[in-house]
């Protein structure tokens, strides 16, 4: 008997992680659902969010995708990983993409429990 082994995708490795994302919604400290002082643990501010773009392309979006659940706007996926900031602390974040289109795009991250 042969095992089927279910493979998850990867995603594209150009995928979009879009300034403003980082700019204005991650690193900034929001009154619900505030991720700036997680992600400030690992070193990242808006002074340097060049270099999350550059940690979540080079660090979660090679690992496995999985498919959570089809939307209007395309298929959601989640890579879970571990994050290595700038200051060498390690961050354990999933970080959820949308590929509507054959485009894929960065939408957020959480901390993973």
């Amino acid at each position: 008997m042969i095992d089927i082994v279910k493979t998850m995708p990867y995603l594209d490795p150009k995928a979009i992680i879009s300034e403003t994302k980082l700019t204005r919604y991650l690193l900034v400290k929001l009154e619900r659902d505030d991720k700036s002082q997680f992600l400030a643990k690992a070193g990242y501010t808006l002074s340097n969010w060049q270099d999350l773009a550059r940690d979540i392309r080079e660090q979660i979006l090679p690992n496995e995708a999985l498919p959570t659940h089809q939307t209007e706007f395309g298929q959601k996926y989640e890579i879970r990983g571990q994050l290595t900031g700038i200051n060498g602390i390690s961050l354990k974040i999933i970080t959820v993409w949308i590929v509507f289109r054959e485009e894929t795009r960065f939408v957020t991250l959480v901390p993973q429990k």
